[in-house]
């Protein structure tokens, strides 16, 4: 039989007895809560800075791969090629002279319409060539012959004030025969060519790499281009005409109205050699 004395019951106080005991509690510290976050917005910072420094060194390779992969004139051997094959077109013609630069530019016509192109200074000639990079092949040759510009104008484009077009951006026109007064039928025809001006821009692929950005700087190209018309005033004047080119600093004037065939061909790149899909140019 088992002894049923040794079991008592034993009381409790209200349950504070014989329980847990609970851990201790800090009293809040609310300056100690400030410099936590003061902590944490510092740590955020600091992250930030590092991310901004990243990019600095990193950049942003979306655009740079868009362009390299879009653009034909940017895949590699593309610009050499050109380059080489307008050399020995310059060299055919000697009143062209030795070649000093080459530049890739767009052209932009009397109808706002983007037109891609390589351009050549030579001691002589200003050579404008309209070039299938996707055949890798000229197409059409414009030599100008230096001692002929008579005008310079660097500047912003301008549209008329009721026109639809836009032309943002500076542009450059020269012009080779200021003096004689542009036709009605050329000037309001978009695929005439009997024009005495034309204008540049800068082309799309100029923030490619460090490369394009030399080739296709616009102020660059106008600061050679003034240098080698006033030599080739010095060396070698025309008869009958001033000797000596103007350079003007003024807004760009582009005279259309409607602009809706440039509209939709400069926003799809018409003028480019460029990979569309499936497709090419």
């Amino acid at each position: 039989m088992s002894n049923m004395d040794d079991f008592k019951p034993v009381e409790l106080d209200n349950g504070t007895k014989d329980s847990i005991p609970k851990p201790e509690q800090k009293p809040e510290n609310k300056s100690e809560d400030k410099c936590n976050l003061y902590h944490q917005d510092e740590t955020s910072d600091q992250r930030q800075k590092m991310v901004s420094q990243e990019e600095m060194v990193y950049p942003n390779m979306y655009s740079t791969q868009y362009y390299l992969r879009k653009f034909f004139v940017c895949r590699p051997g593309a610009l050499d090629q050109a380059i080489e094959d307008m050399n020995a077109l310059i060299a055919q013609k000697e009143e062209n002279g030795r070649a000093l630069s080459f530049w890739l530019l767009t052209e932009v016509d009397h109808w706002n319409n983007e037109k891609e192109r390589i351009v050549a200074i030579t001691e002589k000639s200003l050579v404008i060539c309209k070039y299938d990079f996707m055949m890798l092949a000229s197409q059409q040759v414009q030599c100008i012959p230096l001692n002929y510009i008579d005008k310079i104008c660097h500047g912003p484009f301008t549209v008329p004030p009721k026109s639809l077009a836009k032309r943002e951006g500076n542009g450059l026109r020269i012009y080779w025969d200021k003096l004689r007064d542009v036709s009605f039928l050329s000037l309001w025809n978009p695929w005439s060519t009997d024009l005495p001006y034309t204008s540049f821009t800068e082309h799309p692929v100029k923030n490619a790499n460090e490369r394009f950005a030399t080739i296709c700087e616009l102020e660059a190209f106008t600061a050679q281009l003034i240098q080698a018309v006033k030599v080739a005033h010095e060396q070698q004047p025309v008869a009958g005409r001033a000797n000596g080119a103007v350079i003007l600093k003024q807004p760009i004037p582009i005279e259309a109205y409607t602009g809706l065939m440039a509209f939709i061909g400069n926003r799809n790149k018409l003028g480019y050699s460029l990979a569309r899909g499936n497709v090419g140019f």
